[in-house]
C-alpha cells in the first residue's frame, strides 16, 4: 500500500518536538490563564467528588434498606442521590464553561501566533510552499489541538473520580480492590502499545488533508484557465485522484484507531468476569455487603470507562499533538531573509548599489553570479533581456524579499541588512507583473499602502494617474467594487488603481514589474501617464515590456544570464546593434508598428 503515501512526505521546516517539548510548549499558552484554570480544577474536584458519592450512597441504601425497610430512609437516600447529582451535572456544567473560554481563549493566541509567523515569512517560503498546506496548519490543525485539550479535560475529570472511589474502595475490601487494580497495567500496556502507530497515522492523514485543500485552492484560483483550455475534467480527475488517496488514508487511520476499542472490550469482559467471581464468593463468606459488592460491579463501570478513554486518549492525544506539531514547526520555521541589525530608516535619498552580488534561488544554480550596479536618487533605469534573464530577481533583492548570498546590496550607502526591515519597506513602492487588489471597492485599494489616508487623499492620488480620466470607466468611480482579486476590472484598470496606490504612499525607491497582458493603446498610454507621474523625482527600476517605458527610462541595462551586458539610452544602444538591439526587433519593435497604426 506504499501508493496511499505518494505526496504525503513532511515539508522541510517541519521538525519532530517530544512530547515532553510540546507539552511544555502547550502550557505556556495555559498560563496567563492560571486563575481561570485554578476555579477549573477546583470545579473538576466537585464534579469528581459529587459523581463517586453517588455511587457510594447508593451501595449505602441497598445494605439499610436491605436490613431494614423503611419509606422515610428510602425517601432521605432518593433525596440525597438526586442532590449529589444536581451537584454533579452544575459543576460539569461550570467547568465546562470556564473550560470553553479558556480553550477559546488559547486556540485565538496560537491561531494569531501562527498567523503572525506565517505573513512574516519571505517570498522564498511561499515560492517552495504550497500556500493550501499552510492554510490548513492555520485552521485545521489549531482546531485539532482545541479538540485535544477539550478531551484532556474530561479525562482528568473521569481519573478525579476513579481516584477518590478507589480510595473508598480500598477502605472496604482491600482484596477486591487489589483485583480491580489490576486491570489498570492490562489497559496501560494497550494503549502505550498503540501510542507510536497512533501518531502516525494521524499525522499522515493531516497531510493528505492539507494536499487536498491545497489542491481545491489552486483549482479555484486558476478556474479560468482550465474553463478556457476546457480542462474541467482534468483538474476533477486530479481531485478525485487525491480524495481517494485521502479515502485510503482515512481508512487505514480508523481500522487502527478503532482497532482499540474491541481490545479494551475483550480486556474489561474479562476484568468483569474475573470480579464478579471474586465478589460474589467475598458476599457468600460474609467479607463485603450485597451493597458493597454491587459498588464493586458499579466501580467496574466506573473505572473500565476511563481507562478505556485513556486507551483511546493515547491516539486522539497523538492526533492533538501532531497537529501542535505542524503549527509549532510553521511558527519555528527559519526565515531566510534575516536583518544583523535594525538601523533606523528615517529618510532615504534613493541610491541603490549592487557590489558583485551572487544570488540564487537554488544551492549551486546562481540567478545573479557576479552582479554590480549603481542607481543614482532619482534615476529610472529599466532593466531589460530574455526571460530569465535575472531581472525580476533584481527587483525583488531590492524590495528585501530574498536573501542574497554573496556581495553588497547597499542602500544610500548602508548595508540593506542592517535596515530596520519594516521602516525600509516603507519607502518601497511595488507594482508586480500581476496588480493584485484585495476584495473591497477602488478606494479601499488605493488606500491599502496608506491606511491613515483620508477620502479626499485618496481622491487626488487618482486624479494625478493620467489626470483621473479612469474613473469615468469605472460604474461608481472610487467607489467601485473590484471583486474577488480585480476581477470586476480589466488588467489595464488593475494596473492603474496599482500605480494610484503606490502614489498615495510616496515611496522614494518605485519598483515596477510589468505586465506583459495585451492592452489597448489607450490604456497603455493612460499607464504611461502615471508612470510619469510617480516616477518623477523618484529613483525607478522598472522591468520593462514596454516599449513607451523603454525609451522614457534614464538608463537601459540590458541583462543576459544574470549579467549586465550592454547599458545606455534607446538611440544609443540601438545604434550599437548589439543584444538590445536583438530585444528590440524581437519584442519591442512590433509595439512600434502597433502605436504608429493606432494613433498615427
Amino acid at each position: 500500500m506504499g501508493f496511499i503515501l505518494d505526496g504525503l512526505d513532511s515539508e522541510a521546516y517541519d521538525r519532530n518536538y517530544s512530547d515532553r517539548e510540546l507539552l511544555a510548549r502547550v502550557a505556556g499558552y495555559f498560563k496567563p490563564h492560571a486563575r481561570r484554570m485554578f476555579l477549573v480544577a477546583i470545579t473538576l474536584l466537585l464534579n469528581s467528588v459529587a459523581g463517586s458519592g453517588g455511587p457510594i450512597l447508593l451501595a449505602k441504601a441497598i445494605d439499610i434498606l436491605l436490613a431494614e425497610w423503611s419509606l422515610r430512609v428510602a425517601l432521605l437516600l432518593t433525596a440525597g442521590v438526586l442532590l449529589l447529582g444536581a451537584v454533579a451535572w452544575v459543576s460539569n456544567y461550570v467547568r465546562q464553561l470556564l473550560s470553553a473560554r479558556v480553550i477559546g481563549d488559547v486556540v485565538l493566541k496560537l491561531r494569531e501566533d501562527v498567523f503572525y509567523a506565517t505573513v512574516r515569512h519571505d517570498l522564498s517560503f511561499y515560492d517552495e510552499y504550497s500556500s493550501g498546506k499552510i492554510v490548513s496548519r492555520v485552521t485545521s490543525d489549531t482546531q485539532g489541538f482545541s479538540d485535544v485539550v477539550n478531551l484532556v479535560m474530561n479525562l482528568i475529570s473521569q481519573v478525579l473520580l476513579v481516584v477518590l472511589l478507589s480510595i473508598w474502595l480500598f477502605h472496604i475490601s482491600l482484596w477486591l480492590t487489589l483485583v480491580l487494580l489490576a486491570m489498570t497495567p492490562v489497559a496501560v500496556a494497550i494503549a502505550l502499545s498503540f501510542r507510536r502507530v497512533a501518531r502516525t497515522v494521524t499525522q499522515r492523514a493531516r497531510r493528505v488533508t492539507a494536499k487536498i485543500n491545497a489542491q481545491i485552492q489552486e483549482s479555484i484560483s486558476g478556474i479560468v484557465v482550465a474553463k478556457s483550455f476546457r480542462q474541467e475534467q482534468a483538474i476533477y480527475a486530479d481531485f478525485d485522484a487525491t480524495n481517494r488517496q485521502a479515502y485510503q488514508v482515512g481508512l487505514r487511520r480508523g481500522l487502527t484507531l478503532n482497532t482499540i476499542f474491541p481490545v479494551m472490550g475483550l480486556a474489561s469482559g474479562l476484568g468483569v468476569a474475573t470480579l464478579l467471581y471474586a465478589g460474589g464468593l467475598a458476599s457468600r463468606s460474609g467479607a463485603v455487603s450485597p451493597g458493597e459488592w454491587y459498588l464493586f460491579m458499579q466501580a467496574v463501570g466506573f473505572y473500565w470507562w476511563p481507562l478505556i478513554n485513556i486507551a483511546s486518549f493515547w491516539s486522539q492525544f497523538q492526533d492533538g499533538l501532531s497537529a501542535a506539531e505542524r503549527v509549532f514547526a510553521l511558527i519555528d520555521a527559519e526565515p531566510r531573509v534575516v536583518q544583523t541589525a535594525g538601523e533606523p530608516v528615517e529618510k532615504l535619498a534613493g541610491r541603490v548599489t549592487f557590489r558583485h552580488l551572487l544570488f540564487s534561488y537554488v544551492e549551486g544554480e546562481p540567478v545573479l553570479p557576479d552582479f554590480s550596479l549603481d542607481i543614482q536618487p532619482g534615476e529610472t533605469v529599466a532593466l531589460v533581456g530574455h526571460t530569465g534573464a535575472g531581472k525580476s530577481s533584481i527587483a525583488r533583492l531590492v524590495a528585501r524579499f530574498y536573501e542574497f548570498q554573496g556581495g553588497e546590496l547597499l542602500i544610500d550607502g548602508r548595508d540593506i541588512r542592517r535596515l530596520d526591515l519594516a521602516q525600509y519597506r516603507r519607502h518601497i513602492g511595488l507594482v508586480p507583473q500581476e496588480p493584485f487588489l484585495f476584495s473591497g471597492t477602488v478606494r479601499d485599494n488605493i488606500r491599502y499602502g496608506r491606511p491613515e489616508a483620508g477620502d479626499e487623499q485618496v481622491r487626488q492620488a487618482a486624479l494625478h494617474i493620467s489626470g483621473g480620466d479612469w474613473l469615468a470607466d469605472l460604474p461608481q468611480g472610487l467607489d467601485t467594487d473590484v471583486g474577488e482579486r480585480g476581477s470586476n476590472l480589466s488588467m489595464g484598470q488593475r494596473q492603474l488603481v496599482a500605480l494610484a496606490r503606490v502614489l498615495l504612499k510616496d515611496p522614494v525607491i518605485f519598483i515596477l514589474d510589468e505586465a506583459t497582458a495585451s492592452i489597448d493603446p489607450f490604456t497603455e498610454a493612460q499607464i504611461q501617464a502615471g508612470l510619469e507621474a510617480i516616477m518623477r523625482d523618484r529613483t525607478a527600476l522598472v522591468i520593462a515590456h514596454r516599449l513607451s517605458t523603454v525609451r522614457h527610462a534614464d538608463r537601459i541595462v540590458v541583462i543576459r544570464e544574470g549579467r549586465i551586458v550592454e547599458e545606455g539610452t534607446h538611440d544609443v544602444l540601438m545604434a550599437q546593434g548589439g543584444h538590445y538591439a536583438e530585444l528590440y526587433n524581437t519584442y519591442f519593435r512590433h509595439q512600434s508598428l502597433e502605436y504608429i497604426e493606432s494613433f498615427g
